[in-house]
């Protein structure tokens, strides 16, 4: 079974080099994209077990990834959801974590960390079958 993952990011530039850089190099399988947080939430919600992680940008071309993040905290306990954004601040990173971010990378500096991370949780789960 493959590491599946949703992406909820607004730059379409950014959102395909992405799927390039976790396909290429962290064996991450895409199952679906998408710009606005409604759609983000409603997808999430509906494809429960369809992902194994969300990656999800803060500023959307509508609505707030936070939102989303809140709108996720009863997920599944192996399904995680990570923040890529360029506003990686300390501020942020904390009120990530407080509703339920299991990571915050920086898009301009800490994609290394999302690949290893995404590897690491791609691991996990091959692991549990």
């Amino acid at each position: 079974m493959k590491f599946r993952a949703y992406i909820v990011e607004d730059s379409p530039v950014i959102r395909d080099n992405l799927i390039e850089t976790l396909k290429e190099l962290a064996l991450v399988e895409p199952v679906g994209v998408c710009d606005t947080e409604q759609e983000g939430k409603r997808w999430l919600a509906q494809n429960d077990s369809v992902w194994d992680l969300a990656i999800v940008d803060l500023f959307l071309r509508e609505g707030s990834g936070l939102n989303i993040l809140e709108a996720c905290r009863d997920r599944k306990p192996n399904q995680k959801i990570i923040v890529l954004s360029n506003h990686a601040t300390n501020d942020v990173r904390w009120r990530c974590a407080q509703l339920g971010a299991d990571a915050v990378f920086d898009k301009s500096t800490e994609i290394d960390a999302l690949v290893e991370y995404c590897m690491t949780e791609r691991g996990k789960v091959e692991s549990c079958q």
